[in-house]
């Protein structure tokens, strides 16, 4: 499974010798930005996509499109702009539910799944057997980037990130918008794990900031609410430079 991110010369990590080429996913993360296409409307979805296309090559489905366009969205958006997705549905059920909603994922033509781990080791290895017997990837879902998740998940969010080294996950989603998080879940997983962060933008994450721990950035309002998304993502890209 392959990667390869651009290195971030412009300033050095915290984090030593964290790996912006890592050879962990089977996606090339173009300006390190993954897409969050949460617009429900498909026609709308299709043409803002098309406009920041040649910027953005990973998109990251969830939810409000899947319901409200049907599974078979996530193939139009492969073939009409050889994107890769992953699919933001938060898995977090019984083992033999998981396995069922990542084989149906997977079907679909997505890449990548994002699953909770918060529902204990089980129903992870569930979704992560599926993904290593179809080729594909889980990300294991560590902290969430709004206010709430303060109450819940952050006082479990490390204890995820430890179980996840131990099933042998390589992937994970941390939120941009709590660098100091960000900072102590990645010394967690370790340099070598790829870690992506939702939050940029809107909801108050930096994208120099994140990119510290992180290794590419979710993001969703901040361009497909834009005037322009075009040139949201052309600012954005620069001002991570």
């Amino acid at each position: 499974m392959l990667i390869d991110l651009e290195n971030k010369k412009n300033e050095p990590s915290p984090i030593k010798d964290i790996n912006h080429n890592l050879q962990l996913f089977i996606m090339k993360v173009k300006n390190k930005i993954i897409l969050a296409m949460d617009i429900m409307d498909l026609k709308q979805a299709l043409e803002i996509t098309e406009s920041v296309s040649k910027f953005i090559d990973t998109i990251k489905i969830g939810y409000p499109l899947t319901l409200s366009a049907g599974m078979d969205c996530i193939s139009l958006f492969k073939e009409n702009f050889s994107s890769k997705i992953i699919a933001d549905f938060k898995v977090a059920d019984i083992p033999e539910t998981n396995k069922k909603i990542c084989q149906a994922t997977f079907d679909a033509g997505a890449d990548a799944i994002i699953a909770h781990g918060f529902v204990g080791p089980d129903s992870v290895m569930a979704c992560l057997d599926v993904a290593r017997n179809r080729n594909k990837e889980i990300f294991l879902l560590t902290e969430m980037s709004h206010p709430g998740a303060e109450m819940f998940l952050k006082g479990v969010s490390n204890k995820i990130a430890k179980m996840g080294v131990e099933l042998g996950i390589k992937n994970y989603v941390a939120p941009s918008t709590r660098p100091d998080r960000l900072k102590e879940i990645r010394k967690v997983v370790g340099k070598e794990s790829f870690m992506i962060s939702p939050g940029v933008g809107t909801q108050g994450g930096d994208p120099r900031k994140t990119l510290k721990y992180s290794n590419a950035l979710i993001i969703g309002r901040s361009i497909y609410l834009a005037e322009n998304p075009e040139k949201s993502v052309e600012k954005i890209i620069e001002s991570i430079k």
